[in-house]
């Protein structure tokens, strides 16, 4: 799996926990959108797409199937945040 694309868009209203949001592409040929950047007491986390079912839990849309992958995408993820976050 190659993650060819990572982009940010920050969230202008921070005074809560979501910072930014974020969309992946996945070997050229696919693309995961509104995956949540936000922060935890200590630091950064991701949160992948979801929605509310019926009963008013949240249950993810796409998500990755094993550990390796979740911190992969994580890793990736929060580095091209953290760059922005220099930048400024």
């Amino acid at each position: 799996m190659k993650i060819g694309d990572v982009r940010i868009r920050e969230v202008r209203n921070t005074d809560g926990k979501l910072k930014a949001v974020a969309s992946i592409t996945i070997d050229d040929c696919f693309v995961v959108h509104d995956i949540k950047i936000f922060e935890r007491e200590d630091g950064f986390a991701i949160a992948m797409p979801s929605r509310k079912t019926s009963d008013g839990k949240y249950k993810d849309i796409a998500h990755p199937l094993n550990t390796e992958t979740r911190e992969l995408l994580q890793d990736m993820i929060l580095a091209e945040y953290r760059r922005i976050l220099t930048e400024k």
